[in-house]
């Protein structure tokens, strides 16, 4: 943006050279001797255009008061800058009034007149933000009130995402949003000859930093185009590409070209065609030749034809058969279709099988059938038709020129001399009727899953025939049918018989070798194992258990990262919003769409682009953790994407987010045994987790996921991280940041983490929930809470806890790791609670030692308190003391009483404050109640 300067009192327009010898000219003012300097330099009007958050670098030098004698009081070392937004230029005049204050600018370095004779000042570079602004443009002001200072320069401009071509669509320069932590969500345009993927549209985010975030959606090169690079270029000549789905595009099938780029099929050749139904991809293929070896058996008015399929397909498996009869007269070519009294069994056009038997003819008459093979083509070609034909004539009487059909051939009388791996004998008797001397027999075979689409023929002079070359373990099917003089009777039944299992050869010299080279096999698995076995110092295992790996035992993180979590294709992945950030990228809502399985809701945690190989062996650590947990409790991992960018982390979507959060939306909504429940599934998610020898280290609300069934889950499993925004949620001890409010004492202090530990924070979370979100220890300090600890002071029960539960708190919190519940009781003492609610006004112990000693240590006895003022210094609430006093409250009977109504009367206003006192009151109420019965009245 360019600057235009109109200036006021004092200020001076100075050309000059810089250290380097570089002219240069500033605006300079030094009026330190007169007192009430109020000297003003304005910019000219700057038009805005898009932008919302506006920077402004100045560059200055200022000169040290104490290097200027007689100054004291007067001479200042710093200025003002202001700014002024309007639609308008305004003019000339300044009017303080109207101009906000941005900041008072201070240099880090000064210099004194030494130093400007030595050449040796520094310039001051200081950066501020203005916005967001609404107007067209804006004014900025400078203003000093006596300061030696000299204006280098000032750099005005805003952030933007500069346009970038991503997934092939087009983003145009952004700029960024209002806020700081501001999304600026742009819709993509696809590039030439691309579009859409359905339902997929192409999105963006561009970041306050004027950084685009990950991409959500994307478009796909149009049929007949492929991607290279950002753009989409036509297929070439000889190739096509069908769909956009396609990725690429393809050689032009069998039969079949083009001669032009950027086709989305290719024609086929003369004589080859594609059916309406064939897919691009498919060869162009022909209709199929004549069908074979059509032979026929006539029975007075009945005609029974049979025939072989034909040579030639066409290359297609649609082949069917269709029957054209036509009646003839005695004189040659005269000949009209027989109409509809004639009938086909089982039917004149689609037949599958290679017969027919045609009935109802008219005697003494000539007939001539043609059969037709056909195909997916047949009805588009323009060649001539190929077919099979066959002249009868029909008798009244009964003529019977062929031999009856082996209808003997069936039950007993079939024997099957010998069936082995590659042969079958058959034997058979002669037919009742042979109509003349038998002069051969035809076997027919084929496979049986084959039908009788490809089959082989035998035959034979007798009654018996070997069929060999048949395949093991495979049944075939086969028919038999006489020959005389007269011709081929038709085929008998058809037999089923199942060739022998191929068996393995006995040769001792084999068997010594395999078994060899079996014990050779074991026994490099026997030392690989064990040498795996030291590696990781892996436990025995028993059947049914499992154990947990540390990824940082492999030499190679993506080796652990491959064992343990699934590699999925992005492709697979279809991201539709970014929901958050998260410590190494954005944290994205979409779908996950496996073959064969329906999509799925997922949340994918991304890598952000830059990131070092450290940062992406961190990412992924976490997931070689989770890969290796299946518990409906704990988080579970779908799958990472590493071979693609971003390299990304997919998880299940939990719906309603982390459980504080949830809570504190949802602050009183839930009963007491709903809680219950999201505690008993924590708890089971850190049993499952503690039998695998885990230990979670930062077990807390924030880290546990709720479902839409308000199905609790243990997550972030990252060895790495940073717990919180809050300075104060984490003490640095030697080997890294612990989270100190749920951590227990011994990991605080040795860094003895443990199940035992994890039970600890278990303990706050259980605080956590039926506190519905509040913060543990309130605004203690993290230095207080370790030190309130140590004194043995513990979290009072949250309002309406009930007993049972803060009971298994405070076991959850013994000094002593030995005496704390294991998971697997803490589990069996919720499902307890929940089938028996009244157990939760009784307080039950885990531990062996007693609890009264615990309570003691840990609840104030409110009873030995002579004043409330004593009381608010126990509970470290003291600030209130004169709000209670003015109030009236003078007795801890009186406080007793009190009801959160009024609690609040008296100007509490924190909500943990508010929730503290009350805690504590519910706490005296009822030590009260135990020493005096019901004399407290509430």
């Amino acid at each position: 943006m360019a600057l235009f300067w109109l200036f006021v009192i004092q200020w001076e327009e100075i050309s000059g050279l810089d250290e380097n010898f570089t002219p240069i000219r500033t605006y300079q003012v030094c009026q330190v001797m007169e007192p009430n300097q109020n000297n003003w330099l304005r910019t000219n009007w700057i038009e805005k255009g898009d932008a919302q958050r506006i920077f402004v670098e100045l560059k200055f030098t200022l000169r040290d008061c104490n290097s200027l004698p007689g100054v004291v009081g007067t001479c200042k070392e710093t200025f003002n800058l202001y700014y002024q937004e309007t639609d308008v230029e305004v003019g000339r005049n300044i009017r303080e009034s109207q101009y906000v204050k941005i900041d008072t600018i201070a240099a880090d370095e000064s210099f004194t007149q030494g130093d400007l004779g030595e050449r040796k000042m520094k310039l001051n570079t200081e950066v501020r933000i203005i916005g967001p602004l609404s107007r067209r443009g804006f004014y900025l002001a400078f203003q000093d009130v006596g300061a030696c200072i000299a204006l280098v320069s000032v750099k005005v401009y805003y952030k933007k995402c500069w346009s970038i071509i991503e997934n092939l669509a087009t983003f145009p320069d952004t700029v960024t949003g209002s806020e700081f932590s501001s999304l600026v969500e742009v819709e993509g345009t696809c590039v030439s000859d691309a579009e859409e993927e359905a339902d997929n549209s192409p999105k963006m985010h561009c970041s306050a930093e004027g950084e685009w975030l990950v991409p959500i959606g994307k478009c796909i090169c149009k049929a007949g185009f492929h991607q290279k690079g950002d753009a989409c270029e036509p297929c070439g000549r000889g190739f096509y590409k069908s769909s956009s789905q396609d990725l690429q595009c393809s050689r032009c099938p069998a039969h079949s070209y083009n001669d032009r780029e950027g086709s989305w099929r290719c024609d086929c050749e003369d004589g080859y065609y594609r059916a309406l139904s064939d897919p691009p991809s498919i060869a162009c293929t022909r209709p199929p030749s004549a069908p074979q070896n059509l032979v026929y058996n006539i029975n007075q008015t009945t005609v029974t034809l049979e025939w072989s399929p034909p040579a030639d397909t066409g290359g297609r498996n649609d082949v069917t058969y269709r029957i054209i009869c036509r009646r003839c007269s005695w004189e040659p070519e005269e000949c009209v279709p027989c109409g509809g009294n004639v009938a086909f069994t089982p039917q004149q056009s689609g037949l599958t099988d290679t017969y027919i038997t045609i009935s109802e003819l008219l005697a003494h008459a000539n007939y001539t059938f043609e059969v037709e093979a056909v195909n997916g083509v047949s009805d588009l070609s323009r060649t001539q038709r190929l077919f099979a034909a066959v002249s009868i004539a029909t008798s009244q009487i009964c003529l019977s020129p062929n031999p009856s059909a082996m209808n003997n051939f069936h039950g007993s009388e079939v024997i099957k001399e010998r069936v082995q791996e590659h042969s079958i004998q058959l034997s058979w008797q002669e037919p009742e009727q042979p109509n003349g001397v038998i002069t051969e027999y035809e076997i027919k075979y084929y496979e049986k899953d084959q039908k009788d689409r490809i089959y082989s023929t035998v035959k034979s002079k007798s009654t018996s025939a070997t069929v060999n070359n048949l395949k093991p373990s495979t049944a075939y099917v086969f028919q038999i049918r006489a020959f005389t003089a007269a011709g081929y009777g038709m085929f008998g039944p058809r037999l089923e018989v199942t060739t022998k299992e191929e068996s393995s050869g006995q040769n001792p010299v084999i068997i010594i070798a395999v078994v060899a080279v079996a014990g050779t096999i074991i026994l490099v698995f026997m030392v690989f194992g064990f040498i795996i076995g030291r590696r990781y110092a892996l436990a025995v295992k028993f059947p049914g258990t499992k154990t947990y790996i540390d990824p940082e035992t492999y030499e190679d993180p993506n080796r652990a990262v491959h064992q343990f979590a699934k590699e999925l294709d992005a492709s697979c992945i279809k991201i539709e919003r970014v929901i958050g950030a998260g410590e190494f990228g954005e944290v994205c809502s979409g779908r996950l769409k496996l073959p064969g399985k329906r999509d799925v809701p997922v949340a994918i945690k991304t890598l952000k682009v830059g990131y070092t190989e450290k940062q992406r062996r961190d990412f992924l650590c976490e997931a070689s953790i989770m890969g290796q947990f299946d518990h409906p409790n704990v988080v579970h991992l779908e799958g990472v994407v590493t071979r693609g960018k971003p390299v990304m982390i997919v998880i299940e979507y939990m719906e309603n987010g982390s459980l504080d959060a949830f809570l504190r939306k949802h602050d009183g909504q839930f009963t007491v045994i709903q809680l219950v429940g999201m505690l008993r599934g924590i708890a089971a998610g850190m049993r499952y987790l503690s039998d695998m020898g885990y230990v979670h280290r930062d077990l807390a609300a924030r880290n546990i996921l709720v479902n839409s069934n308000l199905v609790c889950k243990v997550s972030d499993f990252g060895l790495s991280r940073v717990i919180d925004d809050d300075p104060e949620a984490v003490y640095t001890t030697t080997g890294g940041k612990i989270p100190v409010r749920w951590t227990a004492t011994e990991a605080i202090q040795y860094r003895k983490f443990t199940s035992a530990s994890d039970v600890w924070s278990y303990g706050i979370v259980m605080w956590e929930v039926v506190s519905y979100g509040e913060r543990p220890y309130w605004d203690m300090s993290n230095q207080d809470v370790i030190k309130a600890i140590e004194e043995g002071y513990r979290l009072p029960a949250p309002m309406d806890c009930p007993p049972g539960l803060h009971q298994l708190m405070l076991d959850c919190w013994q000094k002593d790791r030995a005496d704390r519940p294991k998971f697997d009781q803490i589990v069996g003492i919720l499902d307890k609670m929940i089938r028996n609610p009244n157990t939760l006004k009784t307080p039950v112990g885990t531990t062996t030692r007693p609890i009264s000693p615990l309570l003691d240590q840990s609840t104030p006895d409110f009873t030995s308190f002579r004043s409330v003022s004593e009381w608010l210094e126990a509970i470290k609430m003291e600030r209130y003391k004169d709000n209670f006093t003015a109030a009236g409250y003078s007795s801890l009977e009186s406080v007793a009483r009190m009801t959160i109504e009024d609690v609040m009367s008296l100007g509490i206003s924190l909500v943990g404050h508010q929730k503290k006192v009350m805690s504590s009151i519910q706490t005296m109420r009822a030590q009260m109640i135990h020493l005096h019965g019901t004399g407290v009245q509430v």
